[in-house]
């Protein structure tokens, strides 16, 4: 498939797949010629290396091809899922045949690798151990060696599970020391409300007040300057009877004596 047109990056990854999977198609053909169960073997395990390479390399190829998706036309898109596939689908038939020569063997296995097969269409990839060639010395160390790497995931686990809880109740309290620290605040902003309610009203009460002194102060002020005004006229023109005197300002009445000076 010509993949012009596409990134060096695909093009690069394109070969390198190219070339495990020759590489696998002439192992298993190598393999077939293979008698020798230690030999056959030996050369699962290298095929399995392979494959488990050329399925990292696909993963880059299908990251690469996201990373261009936008870049490139549809024709080309379409292009390198189809390449895509058919990697995956040459990759999944060795894998199928790896399994085959596997169970061939008729021999116990130890998996190394528990991972099904994920949204990307790859094969379960197996990693053996073939129990044929162990001892019994070898297989009792190996299956006491898994038991105690067990064991010690159980107590990580076990460390993980207790680490959680510390932080859940750590982070409980801090959330009931927050509730309780906004409640506080709930309520100082509700007094600080009435304050300033109240403050509002005794301002306008006051405003009131000092609009009533205003006009009582230009209301004396008025009398004030009608008084003097009437002063100044009564000053200025003393015998003039159209003005009134004012209660308490007129010059004493001139009162007759009842006796004089004598005695009389």
């Amino acid at each position: 498939m010509d993949l012009s047109g596409v990134s060096e990056e695909l093009a690069e990854l394109d070969g390198q797949i190219t070339d495990i999977l020759r590489a696998l198609s002439n192992g298993f053909q190598k393999l077939d010629k293979i008698k020798d169960p230690s030999r056959q073997s030996r050369q699962l395990e290298e095929l399995t290396g392979k494959m488990r390479e050329c399925k990292r390399l696909i993963k880059d190829f299908e990251r690469a091809m996201k990373e261009e998706e936008r870049a490139n036309s549809p024709d080309i898109n379409r292009m390198l899922n189809d390449k895509k596939q058919s990697m995956i689908k040459e990759l999944n038939s060795y894998v199928a045949r790896k399994k085959q020569f596997a169970n061939n063997l008729d021999n116990k296995r130890v998996d190394l690798f528990d991972d099904p097969a994920n949204g990307n269409g790859f094969a379960d990839e197996e990693n053996v151990l073939l129990a044929s060639n162990m001892t019994n010395e070898q297989l009792m160390d190996t299956g006491n060696r898994m038991m105690d790497e067990t064991d010690q995931a159980i107590e990580r686990s076990k460390k993980v599970v207790q680490d959680t809880m510390n932080v859940g109740t750590e982070t409980a309290a801090a959330l009931k020391a927050q509730t309780e620290q906004m409640s506080r605040i709930v309520n100082e902003l509700d007094s600080i409300h009435f304050s300033i309610k109240k403050a509002s009203q005794l301002v306008k009460e006051i405003g009131r007040q000092v609009a009533t002194d205003r006009c009582i102060m230009a209301l004396l002020f008025l009398i004030v300057i009608g008084v003097i005004a009437i002063i100044i006229v009564k000053i200025v023109h003393p015998n003039n009877k159209d003005i009134r005197d004012i209660p308490g300002l007129a010059p004493p009445a001139n009162r007759k004596l009842l006796w004089d000076f004598n005695g009389r």
